[in-house]
C-alpha cells in the first residue's frame, strides 16, 4: 500500500470508524476545557509513541477542519534515542504527512547516572527542553499526548503510592516560563482506543525508549501493578475507569480533613 493510501486511511478511520471512540472525545476535551483559542500557536511535541503521533494526526485535522484559526509546530526532542528508535520516528512521520522538527538533547545521558527518581528528573527535563523550544518558535502553549487511562492511573498512583490524592488536569499555566500553557487534547479518549486504531492501520510505533528502563525493567512497575489492577477491577465494575473519572471532577472538599492549595497545607479546623 502507498505513504499515501496509508496516510488517508488512518485519517479517515478516526473521524468515520472511531468517531465515536477517539474524535468525538478529542473534540469534547478540546471544547470543554476550552483548550484552544483563536490565535494559538500550539507545539505538538511528538516522543514517537502511538499517542503523540495520534495527537499529532489530529491537531493537523482539527487545524484543517475548524473555525478557529490556529498555528501548529511538530516538535520531536531527542533526549538520545538510539539509530532504530529514531529512524522510526521519522519515517512514520513522513508516512503520515507530520512536519516534525527535531533537536537533540543530553537527557539519556544525564539520567543514565542517575541513581535516585531518574524517571522524575527525566519528566522534568523534558518538559524544560519542551518549553524552552516552543517558545523560542514563537509558540504558546505545548499539546502532550497523555490520555484518559493516564488520567486514571496517574489518580490511582498517586493515593496508593503517594499517599495523596491527586489528579492530571487538561491544561496547565508553566510556572517558569511566563505566557505557556500545557494541554492535554486526548485527556478523554481511551488508551485501549488508540491501540485499536493503530492496529486497524498497521501502524507499528516506539514503546519506551528510556535507557534506564532498559537496564532495570522494574523502573516502571508502579504503573504496570496500576493498569492490571484496573484491568481486574473491570472484570467485575466495567464502568470503574468512568467513575474515577467523574470523582476528580466532583470532589467535595468539604469531607477532607485536610487539603493542599498553593503549596500550603489547610486543615477543615481553619473553617470548623
Amino acid at each position: 500500500m502507498r505513504n499515501e493510501d496509508i496516510r488517508s486511511k488512518a485519517e479517515q478511520s478516526i473521524t468515520k470508524k472511531y468517531r465515536k471512540k477517539i474524535w468525538a472525545p478529542f473534540i469534547r476535551a478540546v471544547k470543554q476545557y476550552e483548550l484552544i483559542q483563536e490565535g494559538d500557536k500550539i507545539a505538538v511535541c511528538i516522543s514517537g509513541g502511538k499517542d503523540s503521533i495520534l495527537l499529532a494526526v489530529m491537531m493537523k485535522m482539527l487545524k484543517k477542519y475548524t473555525e478557529v484559526p490556529f498555528d501548529l509546530k511538530f516538535l520531536v526532542m531527542d533526549p538520545g534515542y538510539n539509530e532504530l528508535n529514531r529512524k522510526k520516528i521519522e519515517s512514520n512521520a513522513k508516512l503520515l504527512n507530520i512536519p516534525i522538527e527535531i533537536f537533540e538533547t543530553d537527557i539519556f545521558e544525564i539520567t543514565d547516572k542517575t541513581e535516585k527518581y531518574p524517571c522524575y528528573l527525566c519528566a522534568k527535563m523534558r518538559r524544560g527542553h519542551l518549553y524552552k523550544r516552543a517558545k523560542q518558535l514563537g509558540c504558546n502553549k505545548i499539546a502532550l499526548g497523555h490520555h484518559f487511562s493516564d488520567v486514571i492511573e496517574t489518580t490511582v498512583m498517586a493515593m496508593f503510592y503517594g499517599s495523596q490524592l491527586q489528579g492530571m488536569i487538561p491544561k496547565l499555566h508553566s510556572l517558569n516560563y511566563e505566557g505557556m500553557e500545557l494541554i492535554r487534547p486526548l485527556y478523554c479518549v481511551r488508551e485501549d482506543d488508540i491501540i485499536a486504531w493503530a492496529r486497524y492501520n498497521g501502524l507499528e510505533f516506539i514503546n519506551c525508549a528510556c535507557r534506564v528502563t532498559e537496564k532495570n525493567s522494574d523502573i516502571d512497575s508502579k504503573r504496570r501493578e496500576t493498569k492490571e489492577l484496573i484491568k481486574e477491577l473491570k472484570k467485575t465494575n466495567p464502568n470503574i475507569e468512568k467513575s474515577i473519572f467523574n470523582s476528580i471532577h466532583a470532589v467535595n472538599i468539604e469531607t477532607f480533613p485536610a487539603y493542599k492549595k498553593g503549596g500550603e497545607i489547610h486543615s477543615f479546623l481553619e473553617e470548623y
